[in-house]
Parts: C-alpha cells; structure tokens; sequence
C-alpha cells in the first residue's frame, strides 16, 4: 500500500510513500526494494536538494494526515555493497544508488554516514526525538543495518 504521486518538472516523475505506523508491517532494505521493483519502480534515489525539499514536504503531508505523530525513518535506494573499506576514510564514497542513479547529492545527518556494519540509508523521520548534534532527526539521512525495520 502507498501513496502515489506524480510532477512534472523532476527526473522522477512519480513517488509513492508507504508509511506504516504499525510495527509490523514496516520491513528491512532488500524487502523494501524489492517491492519497489514489484511496482514497477525503485527505492528513492534523491538527485537535488530541490528533489529533497518536495519529498520533504511530501513526508509532512503523509504523516499529519495519519492518527498522531509518531516516529518511523524512511528507507531510500542509497547503499553500500560489501564491506571492504567500510572503516577506511573512504567509506562514504562507496555508496551507491540501488537504480544506478550517478547523482552525488547526500544529505548526510552530522556524523554520518557511521559505516561499519551499518550499509543501507534511511531518511530520518522521529519528530519525537530530542534533538542531537546535528538538529532535530528529521529528514536527513542515516546508514543502519540493512535488516532494520522501516
């Protein structure tokens, strides 16, 4: 289930958001990927801070119109495969988008992306959060475990 929407004036014509408060329904990476693929898409790639900003406004939309705010990241098509230089300096260039997207945007929260065993990004979302180093967690972007539930 999702939310699909559709403009003109971005590479991605097309968006669909899933948002699932319940617990159980949320699901890790390769899951989420593949049901994008299912659908005839692709987990997001982000090419612009203007692209950023909509899905942004897009996020705002979709969870005030639910029952409360509650917390829940988003995953996007951004991933590091193997862990070869996942600790070296070099880590955050071995990151790719899963369509093949080349875009270099990234809007890493402060301190990431932390690597490690950590290799799929999510898009903060926990409004609930107090605040970090970086500001409140919401909408900049986090490495986690592939197998995490989002």
């Amino acid at each position: 289930s999702g939310q699909k929407v559709c403009y003109g004036a971005f590479k991605h014509s097309c968006y669909k958001l899933a948002y699932f408060q319940d617990l159980s329904r949320r699901v890790g990476f390769q899951e989420a990927r593949q049901a994008c693929e299912i659908d005839g898409g692709a987990l997001l790639s982000l090419e612009s801070e203007a692209e950023q900003q909509l899905i942004e406004n897009m996020l705002q939309n979709l969870t005030r119109s639910g029952s409360g705010i509650s917390d829940g990241d988003f995953w996007i098509g951004l991933w590091r495969s193997g862990d070869g230089l996942a600790t070296s300096s070099a880590c955050p260039d071995l990151y790719q988008w899963a369509d093949g997207s080349m875009s270099p945007f990234r809007n890493w929260y402060t301190d990431e992306p932390s690597c490690g065993s950590e290799a799929c990004v999510v898009m903060y979302h926990q409004p609930t959060a107090n605040p970090g180093l970086g500001g409140p967690y919401l909408y900049q972007w986090n490495d986690d475990r592939c197998n995490m539930k989002h």
